[in-house]
């Protein structure tokens, strides 16, 4: 399997976990909602949810006809086929969401995770992040040294386009810096908030205080 392909049908198996959806509805979430896919064609979709069928992890079921009329069909009668995530292929997902290897910190997995981190856990989000911004670390030192070495033989054009790419990379470590720092406070502050809440218990204010001693159920 193809790094790329493997990328996509993790994509997949993601959306059709939140619903099932047509084909066409596959395409259009790929290329809205994960860049990276802006560029693949229904050539790549289908072998992609065959080899899916095969492996188990979805299946193929009759629907309606795609709600957009502008949807052009895989082929033939493959406009009526709506794709399911099976119990398999849920159980799959999970796995594939709970890797932390350096696989998903390189840059064309890391948008693909990102884009699934409201599906993650905050332990594995708080590994991605810290290991895409490592290596992130590790290309500024490299494009650094680069720079030094390099700098009296470059046109002013060609030391601009390097500047860039220097400065794109330290906003990303920047921003990487503050999903971070939000992972370890605010965000886990309102998962603790949320599970306080499903398990029935009212959560202390900050501080301590509660809102209200009748509402207290310890």
């Amino acid at each position: 399997m193809s790094r790329r392909s493997g990328i996509l049908e993790f994509a997949v198996l993601g959306l059709l976990r939140e619903a099932p959806m047509h084909g066409y509805e596959l395409r259009k979430r790929l290329n809205t909602s994960l860049g990276v896919f802006r560029a693949f064609s229904y050539g790549s979709l289908y072998p992609c949810l065959k080899t899916l069928v095969q492996q188990g992890w979805i299946v193929e079921e009759e629907g309606g006809a795609p709600q957009d009329p502008r949807s052009a069909p895989l082929g033939g009668r493959r406009a009526k086929i709506v794709y399911r995530l099976t119990a398999e292929g849920k159980e799959h997902f999970e796995e594939l969401l709970a890797q932390t290897g350096p696989d998903a910190w390189e840059d064309e997995h890391f948008g693909v995770r990102f884009a699934f981190f409201g599906q993650t856990s905050r332990d594995v989000r708080m590994r991605v992040l810290e290991g895409r911004r490592s290596r992130l670390e590790e290309r500024l030192e490299k494009m650094r040294a680069s720079l030094a070495r390099t700098r009296e033989r470059l046109d002013d054009y060609t030391l601009e386009l390097q500047r860039h790419g220097l400065e794109s990379v330290e906003r990303e470590v920047r921003w990487l810096n503050e999903l971070i720092e939000s992972e370890r406070t605010g965000r886990g502050r309102r998962e603790q908030d949320r599970q306080s809440q499903e398990t029935g218990h009212q959560p202390r204010h900050r501080g301590g205080a509660r809102p209200d001693s009748s509402d207290d159920t310890t």
